[in-house]
């Protein structure tokens, strides 16, 4: 079977999701627009022999509204002949967007780029004000709730302590400073301002104050949440638990992030007649959708078929980028793939380096080819969940 080549990953440095952060300033058009110039700069490919852009975004409202992909497009000074969509399969929604640019690559035998943009520190989440977190009618017939309960919940179920959630928070934290410091992220592309000058040039959002404990001192985020809603109740209720274990707090939660991704994307036969080299190719990519009300575990699922499509197992994968979504999540994807901790977001994940909701998926692309290179190992695996059950999976090989 053909599989598409990744030519080029490259992402943005994250900043801070609030009015804090160093990249604030910036519209979400003009930071996209920036990895899709970085993109053509380094590969010397003319934007007119792309045949397609997705984008995903979460929040596709307000300045992430009305096609953001083709807009950044435009604003990347790409020809007009270059089509774009944007996509919303929630924090999995880059990496479907590299998925589904796999694909039109090889359906049209060229080039195609999937990538994502989310700028949480302008455009917040939840600001679509869409029925996942805003019709209380469906979430009460559905029985949505919040992802962080979700968290908690899969705790209860499945044993996890508060203490080991926050130790692997802490070993995110120090993962992730030290492959700063180390200057691991080759992927990463500066981020410039309109006059040139460096707005930011690697991840802002690691926190080098964070210990053992400082964490023990936050309180549990959702506690409150689940008590005054009856949500705790109803979670025991349907899933024969006695009590919810609240494990979950700002520590070992994602840190909220600014962020873009951009991921170019080849057929064989286009890399060879444009003289192309390819960093590696895609093996196999599954989509998953589980138990709406857990809603995080599907990133099990989906990697387990993604392995089954590339004839694999977990034990053939040399290392994991899967998604932060929350501490007791990694914990429950490490036990049921059996993947040792010492093989999963070796450079840390979003607890330390933050979720750009929509370009997350994208961004660990490049993550994981960038430290394959580093180790000179060959395969990796990268998986997210999202709301409502929602997960995708992708397995890639690096190419000599």
């Amino acid at each position: 079977m053909t599989q598409a080549l990744i030519i080029e990953a490259l992402r943005s440095p994250r900043g801070r999701g609030n009015d804090k952060g160093a990249l604030r300033g910036l519209r979400p058009l003009e930071l996209l627009a920036g990895q899709l110039h970085a993109l053509t700069e380094r590969t010397g490919v003319d934007s007119a022999a792309i045949e397609d852009v997705l984008i995903g975004c979460v929040s596709q409202t307000g300045e992430q509204g009305a096609n953001i992909a083709k807009m950044a497009v435009l604003q990347a000074r790409w020809s007009d002949a270059v089509p774009a969509i944007s996509i919303n399969r929630y924090c999995a929604s880059g990496l479907s967007a590299v998925q589904m640019a796999a694909q039109q690559a090889l359906a049209a035998d060229g080039l195609a780029v999937g990538g994502g943009v989310e700028m949480m520190s302008r455009v917040p989440m939840a600001s679509d004000q869409g029925p996942l977190t805003h019709d209380r009618q469906l979430q009460q017939e559905r029985q949505l709730v919040s992802i962080g309960l979700a968290a908690d919940t899969v705790a209860s179920l499945e044993g996890f302590s508060r203490q080991q959630c926050d130790d692997y928070a802490l070993a995110s934290q120090q993962r992730a400073l030290a492959a700063r410091e180390g200057g691991y992220f080759r992927s990463v592309v500066p981020v410039l301002a309109a006059d040139g000058s460096v707005l930011l040039e690697r991840d802002e959002t690691p926190r080098p104050q964070t210990s053992a404990q400082s964490l023990a001192q936050l309180e549990p985020a959702f506690a409150a949440m689940g008590a005054k809603y009856g949500i705790d109740d109803l979670l025991c209720q349907r899933y024969g638990l006695k009590a919810i274990t609240h494990v979950q707090h700002a520590g070992n939660s994602p840190a909220m992030a600014d962020g873009a991704a951009a991921v170019l994307l080849a057929s064989p036969a286009a890399a060879k007649r444009l003289g192309l080299r390819a960093r590696g190719r895609i093996l196999a990519c599954a989509d998953a959708s589980v138990d709406r009300t857990l809603a995080l575990t599907g990133a099990v699922d989906a990697s387990k078929k993604a392995l089954a499509r590339a004839g694999l197992s977990a034990s053939d994968i040399d290392l994991f980028e899967v998604n932060e979504s929350f501490a007791a999540l990694m914990l429950h994807y490490m036990r049921h793939l059996q993947v040792p901790h010492d093989r999963i977001n070796v450079n840390g994940g979003a607890i330390a380096l933050g979720h750009a909701m929509g370009a997350t998926g994208a961004m660990l692309v490049g993550t994981a080819l960038d430290e394959l290179e580093r180790r000179g190992q060959q395969r990796a695996l990268v998986a997210l969940c999202g709301a409502a059950g929602l997960a995708v999976a992708m397995v890639i090989e690096r190419l000599p």
